[in-house]
């Protein structure tokens, strides 16, 4: 149900922890194992890489390790400082408070021959922005806001910082009474009062400030004074969404100027450009004047479509500006269609000269989603999806594409390594966890250099023995072929039959690519002894636009034979024990496999879905971002005038069939997801125990569309495999 739902890993390196578990000090965990298999334990024992920052000059590298405690049930931030080779690599930081968001501070004192350039590292730590040498020494604290920061970005000069900070904000949540300060309820005017896990009473803007000679921040200007929009966006937004122009004057950010039951139709976020002397602010996704065409959702969604998308003008997702080094362009990912959250992710480069538009990724047909501009200002890389694996490719401003990385592996995050022509990169695969990469491009013809610069679980890793992944091709009923990757259990033998598990992906357009996963994870599947078999079915990005698109209005339709496909396929494999078969999937995953349960032909011997949607006409009005279920069910439940897809897709809800339900089935759920709502795992869980069949719930109170806290977690993993082990084993 969220673009992604599998980037667990990067969610919960942002795990936050009171003030008092935050005193722990939490760190490298030299766990030594008892067997070669895989444990929630090691799982959990792992450091998590999280931001990457390469210094101006290219000679260094800091980067962020989140460490984990299963007893504080907490988790610690802390700040590693390397050459850019990867050698003396040292953690700098050793306080018990989280330290994050490395960025780097230059100053220059003196021109020409006689200039000297000194560098600092600026953090995070206390809700509040320091700085330090790059050794950890001399540390000097430059904010000390009464309300706290929670990002920043330093422009170029370093003469001046955007500081993000969270505002109150009542416009559809209202303020209760001063004299009932003791009340909990809240009184709520309009949609979009919550969002993802948490309700809307506050929001982010950025507000600039100077950076004195001591290093002290003052002088704070709200960019978005007075207006009641969030900058960066909900859910996930950092401080990627906004952008210094080169010279320091000029400010790009991402916002979608939209509340309440606008804002939870849409999706139309724009790209504006402030500029400081004047604090005036222009689109540059749309003309002066525009006003997006009436969208009247009384009507039929179907009817609606085609006004979702204007000629030239961006209505779609448009998200994290990027000047070039020149200061001549600005690019950003974009999204054509509003209202499909899903819709391409192209590369837009946008020429401030003129005002023109061009898309540079067209001939790759699939997502952009991260991208830096070389330091020639005329070509870009990005990452991108293909068959399963996410790589690095390579665009000119004439739109010419080029593929530079062919690993099964996906690259995560890229940045250029300071004034060099190298890349820094993360890296992941289904056999490791995030570590930090140089790429090297080279002349024409001749194949980029890779070199590994971290190797942050090495010790742990190590001691395991994984299972391996293989690719297969299987062919679909409609005549095509998907990509499924094959893990074999630990240990594998050739000779032995093993029970094995169809995973069902999320999103429902997010790729079965290279992820890793602290919770979906394959190799502790594959250390307990399964198989594990997951599809690329359609409705995934990196096969073509028409495969990726063919699941929206036909949720149970095709995409439910490729599953099906996908498994009786495993079944022809010597190793597969096609007697002991189990279902397993979250968000669209935990739908389709609420929707197998009573579609399987007795395949399977046992399922789980996690945060899955159960009842599609519950789950239209229960879901907080609105334009999700109007795109994919593509019209509301109460219009009497549907088009045949939404006709279709209520009609086959999940829970209208749970009579013919004859599989023990485990529902798990988090109370704090309001993407998915409770009440759908709550609604499975109890039709299935009244119709008498074998049922469990977990459901976690504290917990949103993932699990992200480390006890939680744990409970996840046992309890995922006792009901395997019960039930398929």
């Amino acid at each position: 149900m969220i673009k992604a739902l599998i980037t667990t890993a990067v969610m919960a390196a942002t795990l936050t922890t009171s003030t008092a578990e935050a005193k722990v000090n939490i760190g490298k965990n030299d766990i030594t194992l008892n067997s070669d298999l895989m444990t929630p334990e090691a799982l959990w024992a792992m450091g998590r890489i999280g931001s990457v920052a390469a210094s101006p000059d290219g000679r260094l590298v800091a980067y962020t390790v989140s460490y984990y405690s299963v007893k504080e049930n907490a988790s610690h931030t802390v700040i590693y400082m390397m050459n850019a080779d990867g050698t003396d690599n040292r953690q700098i930081t050793t306080s018990a408070e989280n330290e994050s968001q490395p960025a780097w501070i230059t100053k220059t004192v003196g021109t020409g021959k006689k200039a000297t350039t000194t560098y600092r590292l600026a953090f995070i730590t206390g809700g509040q922005l320091w700085s330090m040498l790059p050794d950890g020494s001399d540390r000097k604290k430059m904010t000390d806001d009464k309300d706290g920061i929670e990002g920043f970005i330093f422009s170029p000069d370093c003469q001046k910082v955007i500081l993000i900070k969270s505002l109150p904000f009542h416009d559809i949540i209202k303020k209760n009474p001063d004299d009932l300060p003791k009340a909990t309820g809240r009184k709520i005017t309009d949609l979009m009062y919550r969002h993802w896990d948490h309700y809307v009473e506050s929001i982010q803007h950025p507000f600039l400030a100077k950076v004195n000679d001591d290093g002290v921040c003052s002088g704070l200007t709200d960019i978005l004074e007075g207006e009641p929009y969030e900058c960066p966006g909900e859910p996930f937004g950092g401080t990627e969404q906004l952008a210094w122009s080169p010279d320091s004057k000029q400010i790009a950010y991402t916002c979608r100027k939209k509340t309440g039951r606008d804002y939870a139709i849409s999706t139309d976020s724009d790209i504006f450009l402030y500029d400081i002397e004047s604090r005036k602010t222009s689109n540059l996704c749309k003309p002066e004047g525009y006003t997006n065409p009436e969208t009247d959702y009384t009507k039929t969604l179907a009817n609606q479509k085609v006004n979702l998308q204007d000629g030239d003008f961006n209505v779609g997702y448009d998200t994290n500006p990027q000047f070039s080094p020149d200061g001549k362009y600005v690019a950003w990912q974009s999204m054509k269609r509003d209202g499909y959250e899903s819709d391409r992710n192209r590369l837009c480069i946008y020429t401030l000269a003129d005002g023109s538009k061009n898309y540079v990724t067209e001939q790759f047909d699939s997502n952009v989603d991260a991208f830096c501009w070389n330091n020639d200002s005329r070509t870009l890389y990005y990452i991108g999806v293909w068959h399963g694996c996410s790589n690095i490719y390579r665009t000119d401003l004439g739109g010419k594409v080029e593929q530079l990385t062919d690993e099964q592996a996906d690259y995560g995050s890229l940045q250029m390594l300071g004034n060099t022509k190298d890349i820094i990169a993360t890296r992941h695969s289904m056999s490791a966890p995030d570590d930090i990469y140089l790429v090297s491009p080279q002349k024409k013809n001749k194949p980029v250099i890779i070199s590994r610069l971290t190797d942050e679980n090495g010790h742990i890793l190590s001691q395991l023995s994984l299972g391996k992944v293989e690719k297969r091709w299987v062919k679909t009923t409609d005549g095509k072929e998907e990509l499924v990757w094959i893990i074999l259990p630990s240990n594998f033998d050739p000779n032995k039959k093993y029970p094995t598990l169809l995973f069902c992906e999320g999103g429902p357009q997010s790729p079965v690519s290279q992820f890793w996963s602290y919770r979906w994870n394959f190799q502790i599947m594959a250390a307990n002894g399964y198989v594990i078999v997951a599809p690329n079915r359609h409705g995934l990005p990196g096969f073509g636009s028409e495969w990726c698109e063919q699941i929206s209005g036909d949720w149970t339709g095709q995409c439910m034979d490729d599953y099906l496909s996908a498994i009786d396929d495993a079944c022809t494999l010597p190793y597969v024990d096609k007697d002991r078969l189990g279902c397993v999937g979250a968000s669209f995953g935990g739908f389709s496999v609420y929707y197998l349960a009573s579609h399987h032909d007795k395949r399977f011997k046992a399922f789980i879905s996690h945060d899955g949607a159960f009842n599609l006409e519950s789950m239209y009005t229960d879901t907080e971002e609105c334009w999700f279920s109007n795109w994919e069910y593509d019209d509301a439940y109460w219009n009497k005038d549907q088009s045949p897809r939404a006709r279709k897709t209520y009609d086959n809800s999940p829970h209208k069939f749970v009579d013919k339900w004859d599989t023990p089935i485990l529902c798990i759920h988090g109370e704090k997801d309001f993407r998915i709502n409770a009440n759908q795992g709550f609604g499975a869980f109890n039709a299935a125990r009244m119709r008498g069949i074998p049922a469990e719930l977990l459901i976690f109170p504290d917990e949103n569309h993932w699990v992200l806290k480390p006890q939680n977690g744990i409970l996840w993993q046992r309890t995922f495999f006792e009901w395997l082990d019960k039930w398929v084993r």
